[in-house]
């Protein structure tokens, strides 16, 4: 992933040569927010023909913080390039007709409507699947219509609470709760969207066929949750208490040096005897609770108390200098900004410079995932509300075919 500076022109497009792994496929997103979106951007990210379709309002996080002009926010440009955008009221029947002139040649529609919503519109899978029966249809959405939940209003902070995560981010002085600093349900959320759809265009391939896919907030964070939390209930009848017993350390945090903080993760019991003998504590690197995984794992909070104690003697320089070669895992704690110049970063081309016709100079984040022959671009960036109308995709689609 290279560094290069590239200029949109007024709807936001450029036209670098197709060739992503997705190229051809053609999406129809009528998803807002984050998970949807996330889960569409990484589809166009990856070659896909992404039709953004929006009410006459637009997606709200079109109008969240830190926009240089109405509706276009940050957030919204971050999730939302390479896309299009076709605005259509689908509480009107004209709109729906549009949409559905473009669902005859879709390969994908993802939406994060309410599935009663979308029954209501009349743009239910057997429906639509009867206008295209290669169509893979995804809804992404709360909770599954298989459970009592079906049809609740679900975001981030509602999952992260109903899901566990709120319960094992407490702080472990007060107890309370607390919510992950990210929108990770939203995230995890979106590239489970991706994962699935992905793998219904693989099936598609030797079946000719399209199908219907769901992907629940609420249960996709519960699983993402309980794969390590699960422990002793993963048997019948249970042998222990729910929880990593390492993750939920009350000493698990980054820890304090004489002048800030540092990461620092002995893992292998190789690293954890080398950092107590690099640390100038050889003694301690004998010592069973070391040497012995199973004894470990029971006094991790005492490990990781000592460690805390070790670790605030020196510097955060020079811990950085003195674990430098050891291949024992650390790192500086960084700050946002930080990212902005990490070297790492810069050299692999996280940030590429860019031109938006409307919003002027900015930082799009690159693609992280590189491929050797069909690697992904950023051919558009994020789109104006309704830049581009439902005649001219159907052009576009029926010139090729």
């Amino acid at each position: 992933m290279k560094p290069q500076t590239s200029s949109f022109d007024k709807t936001g497009d450029t036209h670098p040569p197709a060739g992503g792994p997705l190229s051809g496929v053609r999406v129809l997103d009528l998803t807002s927010i984050a998970m949807g979106p996330l889960a569409t951007q990484m589809l166009g990210d990856m070659g896909a023909d992404v039709i953004k379709v929006e009410s006459p309002q637009g997606d709200a996080f079109r109008y969240s913080a830190g926009g240089r002009s109405p509706g276009m926010s940050s957030t919204f440009l971050n999730f939302n390039r390479n896309k299009r955008s076709v605005v259509l009221d689908l509480k009107d029947a004209k709109g729906v007709d549009e949409l559905l002139s473009m669902v005859k040649l879709a390969d994908v529609l993802v939406h994060s409507l309410r599935p009663k919503a979308m029954r209501k519109l009349r743009l239910d899978y057997d429906r639509l699947q009867a206008l295209n029966q290669r169509l893979v249809y995804c809804g992404a959405y709360g909770f599954s219509e298989k459970g009592p939940y079906a049809g609740r209003a679900a975001y981030d902070d509602i999952i992260q609470a109903m899901s566990g995560m709120a319960s094992i981010q407490a702080d472990p002085r007060s107890g309370e709760p607390a919510y992950v600093k990210s929108i990770i349900a939203d995230k995890i959320s979106g590239l489970t969207v991706v994962n699935a759809i992905v793998m219904a265009l693989f099936e598609r391939e030797l079946s000719g066929m399209g199908q219907a896919i769901e992907v629940p907030m609420f249960e996709t964070m519960a699983a993402f949750n309980l794969l390590e939390h699960m422990t002793g209930e993963v048997f019948s009848p249970p042998n222990g208490e729910m929880g990593y017993a390492r993750l939920l350390s009350t000493q698990r945090r980054p820890y304090r040096t004489s002048n800030g903080h540092i990461a620092l993760m002995p893992y292998t019991t190789r690293q954890w005897r080398r950092f107590f003998t690099v640390a100038g504590h050889p003694e301690i690197s004998d010592q069973e609770r070391v040497t012995d995984a199973a004894v470990r794992n029971r006094e991790i909070d005492a490990l990781y108390e000592l460690l805390a104690r070790i670790v605030a003697a020196k510097s955060t320089e020079q811990w950085l200098a003195l674990l430098a070669d050891e291949d024992i895992p650390h790192a500086a704690v960084n700050t946002l900004p930080d990212l902005l110049d990490d070297e790492h970063l810069r050299a692999v081309g996280l940030f590429q410079p860019v031109r938006h016709e409307t919003e002027g100079d900015m930082k799009a984040l690159g693609i992280p995932v590189a491929f050797s022959r069909t690697p992904g671009s950023i051919r558009r960036l994020a789109p104006a509300l309704g830049s581009h109308s439902s005649a001219e995709v159907l052009a576009s689609w029926n010139v090729h075919g």
